[in-house]
């Protein structure tokens, strides 16, 4: 007679929800740190350096203020600074809430696994967020 299967563990919701709100912690402290330490004032943190050295606008640049400013509930500002990093913003906080509640109800994290044709698609839209910024008819979307 074979057996009997072991029956699955239990897990305790605070165990099934301290990975989801470690990163949600740590999220909000790095934005409450942008939010405390204004990245407008020269010194606190260091430049692009592809801006710095050839002078041209990656689809990073101006997240930091872009974070700066949506810290402060400054949605306007933190679109112009970074449109493509406020977008970002709210997908991860989509990603999140999702992962808490599932966590919060014991169902398996949500997988995160983009087909390469997905990468394809956000690495295409960089790109051409960051020629438009850096050509004269794109100058709104430069910080």
């Amino acid at each position: 007679m074979p057996a009997p299967a072991a029956a699955p563990e239990q897990v305790s919701r605070a165990r099934r929800l301290a990975l989801p709100a470690f990163t949600l912690a740590s999220v909000v402290g790095a934005f409450a740190y942008v939010g405390a330490v204004d990245p407008n004032e020269p010194g606190h943190y260091p430049v692009c350096p592809l801006f710095r050295l050839t002078g041209v606008l990656c689809p990073g640049c101006g997240g930091l203020r872009s974070a700066h400013a949506f810290a402060h509930g400054d949605l306007v500002t933190a679109l112009g600074a970074n449109a493509m990093a406020v977008v970002g913003y709210f997908g991860f906080a989509v990603f999140m809430a999702l992962w808490l509640v599932r966590a919060y109800r014991g169902a398996p994290a949500p997988r995160f696994a983009p087909q390469p044709r997905y990468w394809w698609a956000i690495g295409a839209a960089a790109l051409v967020f960051s020629v438009i910024r850096n050509l004269p008819f794109g100058s709104a979307l430069a910080p």
